[in-house]
């Protein structure tokens, strides 16, 4: 299946979900693929958010910055002209972390008509009530009222952002709970395992509610159920 089919496909499952599932089938160590608490939806009535990461690095917040949008121009073009919906991952590196706003309604609407499905970023936004208008999930520290004159200082390389690196490329799945990018080696199966985790979630639930069960039977009945799932 194309990349573009995987990802329309993952778009049907929350992030938690597919948290859990890759949990099982990909090695790689958990603290590589998701993010901190720090990054939340601004924009919880939308999502679940899946795209391709295209990265940047600005700043919104330094005394005396010069303008320079080029890059950002430049990236718009590339996310026009790719076949995966995008997800923009735009790190804050200006001096004053607290005040760092990386984009309002204006940009998003900029973004979403590019082919962006939505933003990750540890600085703040703004124009919510625009956000969601467009409809623009974005993934942020929260909101920043007003910024300095914004300067875009590297475009496409790796940004680390909320404890983890994002490369570009790499597939990032959001929703109201966080954010988390998914392991390249575990795309391929990750729907057909997740569907799976679906399940043996609904049925190990039904058991933990049970008052009538020693924890510990319940404990039992849930193992049974993940290794009858082939897990």
């Amino acid at each position: 299946m194309s990349l573009l089919g995987t990802i329309q496909q993952l778009a049907d499952f929350d992030t938690a979900l597919l948290a859990n599932t890759i949990g099982y089938v990909d090695a790689t160590p958990p603290e590589e693929w998701y993010m901190g608490g720090s990054i939340q939806s601004v924009t919880p009535t939308l999502g679940p958010t899946v795209g391709v990461a295209v990265t940047c690095e600005l700043d919104t917040s330094t005394p005396g910055n010069q303008v320079d949008m080029e890059p950002f121009l430049q990236q718009l073009e590339k996310i026009h002209a790719m076949e995966e919906p995008v997800v923009w991952v735009a790190k804050a590196i200006g001096s004053r972390p607290d005040h760092e706003c990386i984009m309002g309604d204006g940009m998003a609407k900029m973004l979403y008509a590019a082919g962006s499905v939505g933003a990750v970023t540890n600085g703040g936004v703004r124009d919510v009530d625009g956000l969601l208008s467009v409809p623009y999930p974005v993934y942020s520290k929260g909101t920043v009222i007003h910024h300095t004159p914004i300067r875009f200082c590297k475009i496409n390389q790796p940004v680390e952002i909320g404890g983890i690196t994002v490369s570009p490329g790499d597939v990032i799945h959001a929703n109201k709970e966080g954010v988390i990018k998914i392991p390249p080696g575990c795309l391929d199966v990750l729907t057909e395992r997740a569907i799976a985790m679906r399940a043996v979630e609904h049925e190990s639930h039904i058991g933990n509610r049970r008052s009538d069960l020693e924890p510990r039977e319940a404990k039992r009945r849930t193992a049974a159920k993940v290794k009858e799932y082939g897990f």
